[in-house]
């Protein structure tokens, strides 16, 4: 009979080894879990890389960028109209502008890249205009070049689609001070308040009156001046015409002559919200200084001649506010087809040269800087290319061959050397 040897206590060589692998495995593991937990708190990755790096990530062929100071906020999305708290590094202070005066020139030029910028600085303008004919346009690019050149700007807003029969709505009217408010915090030095709301084609019909439109002004005035109080406010300018026989049809359904306008505006306290009264002049076929002899009928009426205009406007207002000219303008078809034929309405201008055109607007520019009542005046137009039923580039200093001969004159006046 044979014996196994007897077992002692304790565990095989072969159990040892098990034990081993199985305490280093179980410490690998625990030792990565708790290390994964210690990084993900720190952040992962994400803790070393910057974030300009960060947001490049995803591109291959985008180099990071060293932050090496954050903002303390982050920017504001940039909306349609921004209102700038600072200037931007592309937009002169305000001490680039030209200084304000007692009398100014400008242009309306044919849209806000001004074009013809070189010939409006050789004519010694220093304020161009740019117009509105809806709420939808954002001139504040056109603003910041101006600026850049070193030019004022007026923006005349006038609503010519079919909300202005809305215009006496509260509704709209908030809509319309917007839109002004807009234009002010963008920079604009002067805003114009409507354009010939005189008649029907600009005002609803049955509401045409100076104490319809001041309810409007009273109601922009003051919120424009809230948004920026360096931008002077200018009473929307009237059509000229002695139509209406001295004072406005039945029921008000197609218009009223300017000065009674006026002087309805003046008994409604009109001229306490605005900064210039507004005037156009656009009709001259005689010099500036003519105060009579224009062949055309009612010719002693003051709309034919520009001293009569001024002095006319300068009484009905009491002389409460400066005259600002929005448009004052000489047309002459020369250079062009024959305004008899292209446009019939103007055809009262058909013999005016544009040697007439340019010696007549340096005659109204003295007349107007030596009168101490025009505070501003505005060239219609500088450079309009269209020539139709509506001529308006036969009102262009830059004529259709390129020429200015009224940069020339205009320029003599004004002092450009």
């Amino acid at each position: 009979m044979s014996f196994s040897p007897k077992q002692k206590p304790g565990l095989s060589p072969m159990q040892t080894r098990y034990l081993v692998i199985a305490w280093v495995a179980t410490s690998i593991i625990v030792g990565f879990c708790a290390f994964g937990a210690i990084f993900a708190a720190g952040g992962g990755m994400d803790a070393f890389i910057t974030p300009t790096a960060k947001a490049v990530a995803g591109n291959s062929t985008a180099a990071p960028k060293i932050v090496t100071q954050l903002p303390a906020t982050a920017a504001p999305a940039a909306s349609k109209a921004p209102a700038q708290t600072q200037p931007v590094a592309s937009q002169p202070t305000q001490g680039g502008l030209p200084p304000a005066s007692n009398f100014a020139l400008g242009g309306q030029a044919i849209h806000g890249g001004f074009p013809a910028m070189a010939s409006m600085k050789k004519a010694g303008m220093t304020w161009a205009k740019l117009q509105a004919s809806d709420l939808k346009v954002d001139f504040g690019p056109a603003i910041e070049n101006a600026h850049k050149n070193n030019m004022r700007i007026l923006i005349s807003v006038v609503d010519k689609t079919e909300d202005r029969y809305k215009v006496a709505s509260p509704e709209y009217q908030q809509k319309f001070a917007n839109y002004l408010v807009t234009l002010a915090k963008q920079g604009a030095d002067a805003i114009e308040v409507w354009n010939e709301m005189n008649l029907e084609r600009e005002w609803p019909k049955g509401q045409i009156s100076g104490e319809s439109y001041t309810k409007l002004l009273k109601f922009v005035y003051p919120q424009i001046k809230a948004a920026n109080p360096n931008t002077m406010v200018i009473i929307g300018a009237l059509s000229p015409t002695g139509y209406f026989g001295g004072g406005c049809d039945a029921n008000r359904q197609q218009g009223c002559d300017d000065k009674p306008f006026l002087e309805e505006m003046v008994r409604a306290g009109a001229f306490d919200f605005a900064d210039c009264t507004g005037i156009h002049y656009n009709e001259g076929i005689l010099p500036p200084s003519a105060t009579s002899g224009d062949p055309r009928g009612n010719s002693t009426h003051y709309t034919r001649y520009y001293s009569s205009m001024v002095d006319t406007y300068w009484k009905a207002t009491s002389a409460k506010k400066p005259l600002c000219f929005t448009e004052l303008g000489y047309l002459t078809g020369e250079g062009y087809p024959d305004l008899t034929k292209t446009a019939p309405t103007f055809s009262w201008a058909s013999k005016t040269t544009i040697a007439q055109q340019a010696q007549w607007l340096a005659e109204a520019v003295t007349l107007a800087r030596d009168s101490g009542k025009v505070k501003l005046l505005i060239v219609f137009n500088v450079d309009f290319v269209t020539y139709d039923a509506d001529p308006q580039a036969g009102y262009a200093i830059i004529r259709k061959d390129g020429s200015c001969p009224s940069c020339d004159t205009l320029g003599k006046v004004m002092g450009v050397k």
